[in-house]
């Protein structure tokens, strides 16, 4: 092959962009008019073959474009695209696949935080604890107790390579459009990080049980998972 030769990078678009690219489209040619409810999750997931947790990422992402309007209790109804001209959210990982990447990643570390762990790692781990349930507590929470739970154990790993994922996964976490979008909507529904999930994580590193603490952080995050896989933007759940 000739090494002058111009070689255009193939990027690879993430599966619910394309699902909401599609429906952009749609919207903007017409297709589907000012004001119509789209379908259920449900409709939708089947019309295009993928996952509820795909769609209601594609939903997400419209609403951040501003194609769409999420009412509460309602459904997704589609706004007038000449008055908009937002873009779709930046090709960054969605909700689902960063709660995927944590339950695997960060049970590890866990395990890992048990058997390393010195006094001053668990005292600050402890003290984060308490600092979620003040937030928990406080009307204007942003869950910043929470990252630095999850952190602190990276750090306790003592491991560069695990700490640097951890963070990365924590920077898309509480920086994408997507992510900030979707947990936005769980605080506005009431869902705020369950003191008791980490505590039992806490316990688990404390007494330097790493079978524990690794079950401890995968019951914790498979919940998480359950809500981003089981529930329905504007809806019922229908």
């Amino acid at each position: 092959m000739n090494s002058s030769m111009k070689i255009q990078s193939i990027k690879q678009e993430r599966l619910y962009l394309r699902v909401a690219d599609q429906l952009a489209e749609k919207v903007r040619n017409g297709e589907i008019k000012e004001g119509e409810r789209l379908p259920s999750e449900r409709d939708l997931a089947s019309l295009f073959g993928v996952s509820r947790p795909t769609i209601r990422e594609a939903m997400i992402a419209l609403e951040i474009a501003d194609l769409v309007e999420i009412r509460s209790g309602s459904g997704v109804y589609v706004k007038r695209p000449e008055l908009n001209d937002k873009s779709m959210p930046d090709d960054a990982p969605g909700p689902l696949e960063l709660i995927e990447a944590r339950y695997f990643i960060e049970g590890e570390a866990a395990a890992l935080a048990a058997q390393r762990a010195n006094d001053t790692d668990l005292a600050l781990i402890a003290g984060a604890l308490d600092d979620m349930a003040a937030e928990n507590e406080a009307s204007d929470a942003h869950e910043d107790a929470d990252e630095a739970f999850h952190t602190l154990i990276a750090m306790a790993t003592k491991n560069s390579a695990m700490i640097a994922m951890i963070e990365r996964l924590w920077e898309w976490r509480t920086t994408t459009a997507m992510s900030m979008f979707f947990h936005e909507q769980q605080r506005q529904s009431g869902i705020q990080p369950s003191v008791e999930d980490h505590r039992q994580i806490y316990e688990a590193i404390r007494r330097r049980d790493a079978d524990a603490a690794r079950s401890a952080m995968h019951s914790h995050l498979g919940r998480v998972l359950s809500q981003i896989v089981d529930g329905e933007l504007g809806s019922d759940g229908a």
